[in-house]
């Protein structure tokens, strides 16, 4: 492959929630569902891309997120999963795809999220990811991204292989598609079928009609457990059935056929060996047991009733605690968005907090209208410090940096790496202390620079103040450290002066 692939689409957030039933509900003749456990996972676009993120594949998602909870979980979810995410902007809330199962049967399936909202430009670097794929794969749920006109027009030029999976609601796919992968229903309701046809008619003419209409190199129509039916440019159909019985789980099965015969096509396949590939990956997907066992480990989450999207302090009260967390920080972006604003961040583990951070988060927020800090957690400091770090709790430490008068918001993180978070918050200008500016280094190599670049951010060096270093202030207190901090800054512990309070 000479580029990675690249899924396009709208992305949801999906929640299995797992119960028993042992009675009715005393006011209606319904089930009542115990929740014994719950698990989230992307849905749409965002599992098109880990399916094909776990089979080796260097994966991008161009997809929009939204200012929400739901927004920096998918972030988080797709980080584990080794997915590239290239954001775009979304109104709105995050689609969300609930269902309620007991015995692994679905009772009731809610879906809330609201109408779909427009989602915002692509950045140069997403156009030229576009361009660079070796296969792209168009997931379309129906909630526009697959609409956007520069979008369109990126997938229209591209010379990758385009497989579209198309969606009732969704446009029609750009003019030369290689692949398009309907499924039946999807058939019948873009080109009506005839009285009395069967049901291979039926499928055959409209996979006919949809790559006349859309100028598609091909289209497979996917026929459940039966297979698929692949019609190009001949008059005979391909019929290609499954290998084996497949009965169980199909939720996801279409997201795995697509993403099957895209990674197949990037990898030289004629479009039938494409499809023959995909029927024998989704037969095997639904035999195995579904998305509860295709998973990858680091994406399957712990069977828990708690959500794990990066953490608000709930514990913390008074003007600190109200400047911690992901509703916070969705609150802000909000109001900084609206007004035309830009937002600025940071991030690091800040154990001690020093004079040394505090003039770089001064000057960060100099540089916009908002500075938002991202802070390690306590494991994620642990992982990248050993085990006698941190010195202070993170709910102590997001405690601190809320009370500084140059902080808006605080955001605690589990990764080792901030790049969950900010493909979510997807700052302006994300803000990095040290001597990178002055020959020790270019601000082109940051880490995170690349990540920035993904919807447009910049990164920017600040100077620190020489000599201040969380390591150093343990050292000189007897205390013991196996890793050294992080360039923010470096031992002056922080008075009560530099607080929010003291500085007004």
């Amino acid at each position: 492959m000479r580029g990675p692939v690249v899924v396009v689409g709208d992305t949801l957030l999906d929640r299995d929630v797992e119960g028993v039933v042992n009675r009715l509900c005393p006011d209606s003749p319904v089930p009542v569902l115990d929740e014994t456990s719950a698990v989230d996972r992307p849905g749409g676009a965002g599992l098109a891309a880990v399916f094909a993120a776990a089979q080796g594949a260097d994966v991008v998602l161009v997809t929009a997120l939204a200012d929400d909870a739901g927004g920096a979980r998918l972030s988080s979810l797709l980080a584990a999963a080794g997915v590239l995410v290239y954001p775009l902007a979304l109104r709105g809330a995050t689609p969300e795809k609930i269902r309620l199962r007991a015995r692994g049967r679905v009772l009731l399936r809610h879906d809330r999220g609201g109408a779909s909202g427009d989602p915002g430009e692509p950045s140069d670097e997403v156009l030229r990811v576009i361009g660079a794929a070796s296969a792209v794969l168009v997931s379309d749920y129906g909630r526009g991204v697959a609409r956007q006109p520069a979008l369109r027009a990126a997938l229209a030029a591209t010379r990758a292989p385009v497989v579209w999976d198309p969606h009732p609601r969704g446009p029609a796919a750009v003019p030369g598609v290689h692949l398009a992968t309907p499924n039946e229903a999807e058939v019948r309701d873009l080109v009506p079928a005839l009285p009395g046809a069967s049901r291979l008619a039926t499928a055959s003419r409209g996979a006919q009609g949809l790559r006349r209409r859309w100028r598609a190199g091909a289209v497979a129509v996917t026929l459940g457990g039966d297979g698929a039916l692949l019609c190009h440019a001949g008059s005979t159909p391909l019929v290609v059935p499954t290998p084996g019985s497949a009965e169980g789980d199909t939720c996801g099965a279409g997201d795995r056929f697509a993403a099957a015969a895209s990674l197949a096509l990037a990898g030289g396949a004629l479009v039938s060996e494409a499809v023959q590939a995909a029927v024998a990956e989704a037969s095997a997907y639904v035999a195995g047991g579904g998305v509860a066992a295709a998973l990858p480990p680091p994406v399957r989450p712990v069977r828990e009733t708690a959500s794990r999207a990066p953490r608000s302090v709930t514990s913390l009260s008074g003007v600190a605690g109200d400047r911690v967390g992901v509703a916070a920080v969705a609150a802000l972006l909000a109001e900084v968005r609206a007004a035309g604003g830009t937002v600025v961040a940071t991030g690091g583990c800040f154990d001690l907090l020093h004079a040394g951070h505090v003039a770089t988060l001064q000057a960060a927020r100099q540089l916009g209208d908002c500075l938002i800090v991202c802070v390690n957690s306590d494991a994620s400091v642990a992982g990248l410090k050993g085990p006698d770090r941190p010195v202070m709790a993170e709910g102590d430490r997001a405690r601190l940096l809320a009370a500084l008068g140059c902080v808006d918001a605080v955001l605690i993180f589990e990764e080792p790496t901030p790049d969950a978070v900010l493909s979510w918050v997807r700052p302006d200008v994300w803000v990095k202390g040290g001597d990178y500016a002055t020959g020790g280094g270019d601000s082109t190599a940051l880490p995170e620079a690349e990540v920035l670049r993904r919807w447009g951010g910049n990164t920017v060096v600040v100077p620190y103040l020489d000599g201040r270093s969380t390591t150093d202030m343990i050292a000189r207190s007897g205390g013991r450290t196996t890793g050294a901090e992080p360039a923010f800054g470096q031992p002056a512990a922080v008075s009560a002066s530099m607080t929010r309070e003291g500085t007004r």
